[in-house]
């Protein structure tokens, strides 16, 4: 039977992974359809599940849904499976406010200055701007601090419980420490550090990791 849940998506992008890794935690089947949404030529079709054209989106049955949050918050509440959003108030909190970090701050530095420049661009055989990623470091530093406050406080991004906040950070910290620079800035920082030991061996996302692009012939 074909899965009922059809997730579109672009192979490399981080909140693509997200919402993969939230599906897996889930148990959820799912079938992908590739969008790429870097193209001059975004489907039509497609526009009008996702009226901007990014990715990711979902589809479960006749109801689409668009945005990351969205969608990791939709796949946790319809399906069985173990919860991942906590229900200590205190805890939710951290979990949203986590996700509003990554996605307003951390981002932009650590996936697409710092991983893009240093490892995406050279896989496609392109050069990255040492500009970029020296002020991918130097924004990503108040980012990480941030969050070392929150895993050290231990409410979530615990290492014990998988939440919502996982399955955001996890993917970006992947990439942002496949460059070495990123990899070396992370030791400062004791508790993301533990968090990251255990975050990166989660089943989810390593079955979810979509590698690097093949360098051009």
């Amino acid at each position: 039977m074909a899965a009922t849940v059809i997730l579109y998506g672009y192979r490399f992008s981080v909140y693509h992974r997200i919402a993969r890794m939230a599906l897996h935690e889930k148990g959820v089947p799912y079938d992908v359809v590739d969008v790429d949404p870097f193209a001059d030529d975004v489907p039509d079709a497609y526009r009008a599940i996702h009226p901007f054209g990014r990715v990711p989106a979902l589809r479960h049955g006749a109801f689409t849904l668009y945005e990351t949050a969205a969608i990791t918050r939709y796949v946790d509440a319809a399906f069985d499976g173990p919860a991942l959003t906590p229900t200590d108030p205190k805890a939710l909190a951290r979990m949203a406010q986590i996700i509003a970090i990554i996605d307003s701050y951390g981002y932009w530095p650590l996936v697409r200055q710092v991983f893009a420049h240093r490892v995406f661009r050279p896989a496609e055989g392109a050069v990255g701007d040492e500009a970029e990623i020296a002020a991918g470091l130097e924004a990503a530093g108040p980012v990480l601090a941030a969050l070392e406050a929150i895993a050290a406080e231990g409410l979530v991004l615990n290492g014990r419980d998988v939440t919502l906040a996982d399955c955001h950070l996890a993917p970006m910290t992947a990439y942002f420490t496949m460059a070495g620079e990123g990899a070396a800035a992370m030791k400062s920082y004791p508790a993301l550090m533990r968090w990251w030991a255990w975050a990166r061996a989660l089943p989810s996302l390593v079955e979810t990791d979509p590698g690097l692009p093949d360098l051009p012939a």
